[in-house]
């Protein structure tokens, strides 16, 4: 990795426009160009990286494991790449006819991907696995701080070159008591250095914060991480969906028990946010508010405070009071670019 974190002042101002153009140019292009009718491009390989966010805490399906934002949007890419490989070989079949000015290799179905409530087709996924043109890989673990991301994952998935990356990191060291928002801002600059080269399209995030005295407490270190990361997203020729505006997202009813992480539905949502960021029409809007509901009382509330207390609070405290991490001897869920099977479409 570079010696960003070193030579870049601590409070995250940019380097020279000519430094950051001639970094921007060595990206190499998203796969294949845009196809002539306007459609993203086929990714036929996504590696995420992260903490607990991507991992998919707490998307729990019934065997104990977790789904997540990230699985969901892999079957979706999937099943659009299996879609663009269907139409690119029925138009190079003996006798097929095509408007002139398209390229078959490139194109995808208009519309494709507009499942019902925003699932993704697992029989487009299976047929990519089956056909070898679709790998994913999620190296995320929870817990993980940015510069573990920096020195366990970033590597890995550089090595991989795949189409797409998604990068989700530094909001656990933001909600730390004592955070060095100098250094968090140099590895996270590092990371993006190392794999916006190394793929075809990079991915970073506003991550959401879920309403409450916690978000009040550490707005002033995430405003100034989301700030960086469209900094850094403009130097780079990177892509940043930005969860964190939308209202939705902050609304309790999407977060889990834990008040750390997001509900099935809220990582639904985080799915069709940078599905539609990467350019494929939508499939629901994610910033739709939930309908309205009467609060709970104020003894339910007090119950759900000491529930939360028990079983999620005091457990986290005593792992930073011991400087323990729930992601310690955690292995990533899907640690190879691998293609996706019939098991894990969701």
């Amino acid at each position: 990795m570079s010696s960003a974190q070193d030579s870049r002042p601590a409070d995250g101002t940019a380097d020279s426009p000519g430094a950051a153009a001639s970094r921007a140019t060595t990206r190499r292009p998203f796969p294949a160009g845009q196809p002539a009718s306007g459609e993203p491009p086929a990714v036929r390989s996504f590696v995420a990286l992260g903490d607990s966010f991507t991992e998919g805490m707490s998307d729990l399906l019934p065997d104990g494991s977790y789904r997540g934002w990230a699985d969901l949007l892999a079957a979706r890419l999937a099943a659009h790449a299996a879609s663009a490989e269907s139409t690119a070989g029925a138009d190079s079949a003996p006798g097929a006819t095509r408007p002139e000015g398209t390229e078959s290799e490139n194109e995808a179905a208009p519309g494709h991907g507009q499942y019902p409530g925003g699932h993704p087709d697992s029989r487009g996924a299976a047929r990519a696995a089956s056909a070898g043109e679709f790998r994913y890989a999620n190296l995320a673990v929870r817990g993980k701080l940015i510069g573990q991301i920096a020195a366990e994952q970033v590597d890995a998935a550089a090595a991989m070159n795949a189409d797409l990356v998604t990068l989700v990191g530094g909001l656990n060291d933001t909600l730390r008591p004592r955070c060095d928002m100098g250094r968090v801002l140099g590895v996270l600059e590092e990371c993006v250095e190392r794999l916006a080269p190394s793929c075809g399209q990079l991915v970073l995030m506003r991550s959401p914060g879920r309403n409450g005295p916690v978000l009040e407490r550490y707005r002033g270190r995430m405003e100034r991480l989301f700030d960086f990361i469209d900094e850094l997203a403009a130097r780079h020729g990177a892509l940043v969906v930005d969860l964190y505006s939308g209202a939705v997202l902050a609304d309790p009813r999407l977060w889990a028990d834990d008040r750390l992480h997001l509900t099935e539905e809220g990582h639904r949502r985080v799915a069709e946010a940078v599905w539609q960021r990467l350019g494929h029409p939508a499939t629901s809007d994610w910033r739709a508010p939930l309908p309205p509901s009467p609060l709970p009382s104020w003894t339910a509330r007090r119950r759900a405070d000491l529930r939360f207390a028990r079983q999620h609070l005091v457990p986290w405290i005593g792992r930073r009071l011991t400087g323990r991490s729930s992601g310690d001897g955690r292995a990533p869920k899907r640690p190879e670019l691998t293609a996706l099977a019939c098991e894990d479409t969701p």
